[in-house]
């Protein structure tokens, strides 16, 4: 009998292949609502089909590898595509079954890529159920055929279509003012109606208040007020949405823990969401295929008036932004900001005054001549307690002032007859008007004088340049005066904005940083300790000035204070 050599009896009876499977399964937001592509559905599918292709039973479901509700278009952002691949690497799997080839693609390069050479490489087997039909152990050449190729192409429109409806719907619903964000910026949550509305969070809305009071009324630094939340163990923004069962994650959300901090704050205090204005289309991605995002110029943002109901009325707003202009500092160990900070300032080099305390006294000197050079200004010292003084006077003098405006506009009003037009304004705007047509009639004739040669053409070019800049400048300055114009022509009354606002504070006794928010833009100490102050309102006051002046006659006919 003839022996059979160890090598050739090898060669009659191959190892068998034990298959270790892998089953991949991806969901994608743009799948909506179709049963079949669920990821129970697609589990199911894969289970039922899997004996038919290993019926020698030598095969084993290693691991499932899901994707619910990521894209297909790229593969770095599908984590368990990524996981899936590296069990292919490790042979931990070397065999992956998909439902079809929209599930593991929807980027044909992609496609190309991981069947042609990745699959290969790593000795693995593909299956494809649905048509294509893919089997890459009992028929290698499928992934070069035509069918697959076009597949891989028609699943990529697909995702570009969808890609670009769902960015037209994005931009249709901005424009209207309708919120298309996963969650509702703190303050506000969900309409229950309407996913796309925003309405009030009352238990977070006062916190916003709460913020705002204490920054601009209170004095209080941004630190300060963050301090002051976290001692009253109120969760910050990130840790209220996640205790109110929202799966709210952002990158930083594992370095998040549940404190508030400045820059926090700092945000909120910024953000015109809370006096109803919504801003959105702030960052874009790159296309269907690169998922980066970059950000957007400002001027194409998409901004929308009174688009949810504001939290804070829009004079505290402008009051906090006023505020985040100005260099504040915090006292030593306290959280409120000095009531001058930002306020004083040198009348000669136009720089804010620096605070200093000597021999139990509290001073403000010019920061040039303090910190700078003695040769570039002088010392403008004043004392702290002298200051508060002169400017409390100041502030109870200017209310007595506006006080008596409102008694003479309410005589005004009450008036037969009401002059609400400006002999001021309308001769400005004669004069105006005439120059900018000498400017449009100079350019006219300057190409003339070109062609005629009496300029040369670099001539033309740098006066033509020059003239259209006045004339710009002309027409911006004259738009300007008829708004001034249309604005007197309405006429005044006792609820002006400058004097509701300044007589709200009747019969103040002390200052707060509030108050100086509200009425005061600088305060000026001269070297003489003569103290001057820059009052907010100053276009307001100017046309209150002038209605009284043109309705002076008028008031004096009819036995008026006005003389």
């Amino acid at each position: 009998m003839a022996r059979i050599r160890k090598s050739e009896a090898s060669k009659t009876a191959p190892k068998q292949m034990i298959w270790k499977i892998g089953k991949y399964i991806r969901l994608s937001r743009d799948d909506g609502n179709i049963v079949s592509e669920s990821v129970v559905n697609q589990d199911k599918i894969l289970d039922d089909e899997i004996p038919g292709f290993f019926e020698d039973g030598l095969y084993e479901v290693v691991d499932t590898y899901i994707d619910d509700g990521t894209s297909g278009t790229t593969d770095l952002e599908r984590q368990d595509f990524q996981r899936m691949v590296q069990d292919m690497k490790c042979g931990r799997i070397n065999c992956i079954i998909v439902k079809n080839l929209s599930r593991a693609f929807r980027n044909s390069a992609n496609q190309g890529h991981f069947l042609e050479e990745f699959i290969p490489l790593y000795n693995t087997r593909f299956i494809s159920l649905y048509q294509p039909r893919i089997d890459t152990f009992l028929d290698p050449e499928i992934v070069h055929s035509l069918e697959v190729s076009i597949t891989g192409f028609m699943n990529e429109q697909y995702a570009y279509k969808t890609s670009a409806d769902v960015r037209r719907t994005f931009k249709h619903k901005r424009e209207n003012g309708e919120f298309i964000g996963a969650f509702a910026p703190y303050g506000y949550m969900k309409d229950p109606e309407d996913k796309n509305a925003l309405v009030i969070d009352e238990e977070a809305a006062q916190i916003v208040r709460d913020i705002f009071s204490w920054f601009i009324t209170e004095g209080m630094s941004k630190a300060g007020i963050a301090k002051r939340l976290n001692e009253y163990r109120i969760l910050n923004p990130a840790a209220y949405k996640r205790s109110k069962g929202f799966h709210y994650e952002n990158p930083h959300c594992k370095y998040n823990d549940g404190l508030w901090s400045p820059t926090t704050i700092t945000r909120m205090l910024q953000n015109p969401l809370y006096i109803g204005v919504m801003r959105q289309g702030r960052q874009r991605v790159i296309s269907y295929k690169v998922h980066k995002r970059t950000a957007v110029p400002e001027d194409e943002w998409c901004i929308v008036e009174n688009a949810v109901p504001a939290i804070i009325d829009r004079e505290t707003f402008q009051a906090a932004q006023d505020l985040h202009k100005r260099e504040t500092r915090t006292a030593p160990g306290k959280r409120e900001v000095y009531l001058f900070s930002g306020f004083v300032r040198c009348p000669d080099c136009g720089k804010g005054m620096a605070r200093s305390v000597a021999r139990g006294h509290t001073y403000y000197q010019c920061r040039t001549y303090r910190e700078k050079s003695k040769d570039k200004c002088t010392k403008h010292s004043i004392r702290l307690d002298v200051l508060e003084k002169a400017v409390l006077a100041a502030v109870q003098k200017q209310i007595e002032l506006v006080d008596s405006l409102s008694e003479i506009i309410e005589e005004i009003n009450s008036a037969p007859i009401v002059h609400t037009e400006s002999i001021r304004l309308n001769a400005l705007l004669e004069q105006r008007t005439k120059e900018l047509e000498k400017v449009a009639d100079v350019l006219d004739s300057l190409y003339m004088d070109w062609k005629s040669g009496d300029i040369t053409r670099d001539q033309y070019r740098r006066m033509k340049v020059r003239f259209e800049e006045q004339s710009r400048q002309l027409q911006e300055t004259i738009a300007h005066i008829q708004s001034e114009c249309e604005t007197l022509a309405q006429g005044i009354d006792t609820e002006n904005p400058y004097l509701t606002t300044f007589l709200k504070h009747r019969n103040i006794e002390k200052l707060s940083r509030g108050l100086l928010v509200e009425l005061v833009n600088a305060i000026y100490v001269h070297e003489d300790k003569s103290i001057e102050i820059e009052f907010n309102f100053a276009d307001q006051y100017r046309r209150i000035a002038e209605y009284i002046e043109n309705n002076k006659v008028g008031l004096c006919e009819n036995g008026g204070k006005a003389g």
